[in-house]
């Protein structure tokens, strides 16, 4: 077997498969994007082997080990030949005794095998330590619902690089925003995934992102990109008033009333209880429209905020329509 560095697994991980040795809950937490979760020991079995190691030493746990193991090897030997591919990459969570004692067996069998060097944890290092380089980013701004997702979307047809944060955190940013998604990654999945994006990309050209906070839903961004983010040049997007209630109607008008009073009530304190109540009210009577342009008022002002602090950041402003999305989406792409 040959150990790797994280660069050259990296280079190597989207043409050969690669297998992650680390319990299920271990691959459940977060993961390599693209790996496939081939664990040496399921949840109770590792925890057992922890213990033992910790109460009575490394060798005792090697024996019980293998004694778990050993009934499975012929099944981990069928699975990696299901994979269609005499070459593997295998980690675990620091390249120690799991993802070698399987890299031991394929290769015996006569598999190529590269291992991780340091395993997961040095994958981590990675994400976070590429993160504090400089990078080109560029920050698409503007209030709820002035099409900030659209025009990244029309962007990303016209060539240019895009990370649509919302959609990777499977949240759109709002005590609205769960309801037309699925169900949030870990954060440690949400930011593996961000870093998947990123290494698609050429770092000599700008990559957008649409302005968030660090926390969407329940997932938090990488720190060290957060941070980058505050830094970076801003693009201001500006669309009327109707035209965003438009927006919005379109969007989350269809939801159920229950699911949208809920969010609504979710915000009370800060809407106020006369504004939550009228809110509701519209909502019961599926005045939708009615209903948004009195929930904008708490939005609004938490965005009036929350860009005065980042004021110095902004390049320029976008008057945006409905109806001209695609001539600002290519003056986007123009923008030095």
């Amino acid at each position: 077997m040959e150990i790797v560095e994280i660069d050259q697994f990296l280079k190597q991980k989207n043409d050969y498969p690669v297998l992650d040795t680390r319990s299920p809950s271990e691959y459940a937490a977060g993961h390599i994007p693209r790996a496939i979760n081939l664990p040496l020991f399921d949840n109770v079995q590792r925890a057992t082997i922890g213990s033992i190691y910790k109460e009575e030493g490394r060798e005792k746990a090697i024996k019980v080990g293998l004694r778990l193991v050993g009934p499975k090897l012929e099944r981990f030997i069928e699975i990696a030949e299901s994979f269609g591919s005499k070459k593997l990459l295998i980690h675990c969570w620091r390249g120690g005794m799991r993802s070698s004692s399987l890299a031991w067996l394929l290769e015996l069998y006569g598999f190529e095998i590269q291992v991780l060097k340091g395993g997961y944890k040095s994958y981590r290092n990675y994400l976070l330590s590429f993160f504090e380089q400089p990078l080109k980013l560029k920050i698409l701004s503007g209030s709820t619902g002035s099409m900030k997702t659209f025009l990244l979307e029309e962007m990303q047809r016209m060539g240019a690089q895009i990370v649509d944060l919302e959609k990777l955190a499977h949240h759109q940013g709002s005590s609205f925003g769960s309801h037309n998604e699925g169900e949030q990654p870990t954060s440690e999945q949400f930011q593996n995934d961000i870093l998947e994006n990123f290494l698609k990309f050429s770092l000599e050209k700008a990559i957008w992102l649409e302005d968030e906070s660090f926390i969407i839903g329940k997932t938090h961004l990488i720190s060290s990109l957060y941070q980058l983010m505050q830094k970076s040049p801003r693009y201001l997007i500006v669309l009327p008033i109707d035209q965003r209630l438009e927006v919005l109607v379109q969007g989350y008008g269809n939801l159920p009333k229950e699911k949208l009073i809920q969010s609504t009530l979710n915000i009370a304190k800060k809407l106020g209880k006369e504004n939550t109540q009228r809110a509701v009210a519209h909502i019961e009577n599926g005045e939708m429209k009615e209903a948004a342009r009195i929930i904008l008022t708490y939005y609004d002002k938490a965005y009036s905020k929350g860009i005065n602090k980042k004021a110095a950041t902004i390049e320029k402003e976008f008057q945006l329509s409905i109806d001209n999305l695609e001539r600002v989406a290519h003056s986007l792409m123009k923008v030095d």
